[in-house]
C-alpha cells in the first residue's frame, strides 16, 4: 500500500497544470489562487505536499494546533479522536481522509466514492457469479465428455472470450440487444442501477440495467474458469486416489463430489480471486459504455475534468480491495485444500 501511494502520489503531481487553477475553473484571481495554494500546500515542494499526503491519509496523524495551518484540526475536514496533545502538535486517531474533490464544489473525494463504489461493486458481484456459476458447469462437462464437440466448442469460446476486449464487447452486445433485439429483450443500451421515472417523481431500482453489463464484464473471467475448470479437473481425474476410490465401489457421482471437485477448485479460486480484484479496475470500460453509474464512469469523468484527488483517492481505494480479496483468497486455500498449513 505504502508503494501504491508513492506512486500515484507522485504520478498525478508531475502532470501539467496548476491545480489551485483547476479548482477555480480557470477564473483569474490572484488573492483566490495564492488562497488555495496556501490552504492545500500547492506552494510547498513536492517532498513536504507527500507528507502531509501521507499524513492525510495515515489513520494516525500528527496536526498543528495553529489555526492558519493547513492541518488545522477545526477545518472540520476530518472526524477524529484525539490521543495525545505535546507543546505544538496534537496526535489523532481518524478515518484516512482523502481530501476534497476540485470541480465538484469541494465534495469530499470519500462521500463521492462511498456513492457510486456500491454499483460497481454489485456490477462485479454479478459479474464474477455469472462466470463462476457457468464457467465450473461447462468445464466440468467439457473435461467429462473430452474430445466431444461440447469440449470442443467450451474449448473455442473460451480461446475467444479471452481473445475480445471488454470495451469491443460492450459496444457489440449493447448494440444487439439493447437496440437490434430491443423489442424482445426489452432491455437498454445505457443506464444504471437506479433509474428517475418519466415524470421525475424519484428514483427506482432497476435491474434490467444490469443485465447488459454484467454479461459483458463476465465473459473474460468466464472464458478463463471454463479452462481451468476443465484442465484442473482433468489432471486431478488421472491421480491415484480417484482410482482408488472408483476401485472400492464408489459411484462416479460420488467421486466427483466429494474427491475431484475440492481438489480441483485452487486453480479457479485463484483466477476468480484475481479476477473480482482486476474487474473492480476493468469496469472502467464498461461502465463508462453502458452509462453505469459506478467508480469506473467517475474515474473516466474525473480524467477528463482533471479532478486528480477523485482520480487519486478512487485508484487507492481499488488497491486496497485487491490486497484485502488476495488475502481473503489465501485464507481459502487453507479451509480447502488441507495440505496447507497456517502457522
Amino acid at each position: 500500500m505504502f508503494g501504491v501511494i508513492s506512486v500515484v502520489f507522485f504520478l498525478f503531481n508531475i502532470l501539467p497544470g496548476d491545480p489551485a487553477r483547476m479548482m477555480l475553473d480557470q477564473r483569474e484571481d490572484a488573492q483566490q489562487l495564492q488562497n488555495i495554494r496556501e490552504k492545500y500546500a500547492f506552494d510547498k515542494s513536492y517532498s513536504e505536499q507527500y507528507l502531509l499526503y501521507l499524513n492525510d491519509l495515515s489513520p494516525l496523524s500528527i496536526h498543528s494546533q495553529n489555526p492558519s495551518s493547513y492541518t488545522n484540526l477545526k477545518s472540520k475536514e476530518y472526524h477524529f479522536y484525539p490521543l495525545l496533545s505535546l507543546k505544538k502538535y496534537d496526535v489523532i486517531l481518524k478515518y484516512p481522509y482523502l481530501r476534497t474533490s476540485f470541480k465538484k464544489s469541494g465534495k469530499s473525494v470519500s462521500s463521492i466514492i462511498a456513492d457510486t463504489l456500491p454499483n460497481t461493486i454489485v456490477l462485479s458481484i454479478s459479474s464474477i457469479a455469472i462466470a463462476i456459476v457457468l464457467g465450473l458447469l461447462v468445464g466440468i462437462i467439457a473435461a467429462i465428455f473430452k474430445d466431444s464437440w461440447i469440449d470442443k466448442l467450451a474449448l473455442l469460446f473460451g480461446v475467444f472470450g479471452m481473445s475480445i476486449p471488454s470495451f469491443f464487447s460492450a459496444i457489440l452486445i449493447a448494440w444487439i440487444f439493447g437496440f437490434v433485439l430491443h423489442d424482445f429483450t426489452s432491455l437498454n443500451m445505457t443506464g444504471s442501477l437506479y433509474s428517475v421515472d418519466d415524470y421525475g417523481r424519484g428514483e427506482y431500482l432497476s435491474i434490467s440495467n444490469l443485465i447488459l453489463p454484467a454479461l459483458t464484464l463476465g465473459i473474460r473471467p468466464l472464458a478463463v474458469i471454463i479452462q481451468l475448470t476443465r484442465a484442473s479437473f482433468l489432471e486431478t481425474l488421472s491421480k491415484d486416489f480417484v482410482r482408488t476410490a472408483v476401485a472400492k465401489g464408489l459411484s462416479f457421482k460420488r467421486v466427483l463430489s466429494k474427491h475431484v471437485l475440492k481438489n480441483s477448485l485452487n486453480p479457479v479460486i485463484t483466477a476468480v480471486s484475481g479476477w473480482f480484484a482486476s474487474l473492480l479496475a476493468g469496469a472502467i470500460f464498461v461502465e463508462y459504455i453502458f452509462a453505469w453509474n459506478g467508480l469506473g464512469k467517475e474515474i473516466v469523468d474525473a480524467l477528463n475534468q482533471l479532478d486528480l484527488p477523485v482520480v487519486m483517492g478512487s485508484v487507492l481505494t481499488i488497491a486496497i480491495m485487491f490486497i484485502s480479496i488476495n488475502i481473503l483468497v489465501d485464507l481459502i486455500y487453507a479451509a480447502l485444500d488441507p495440505r496447507i498449513k497456517m502457522n
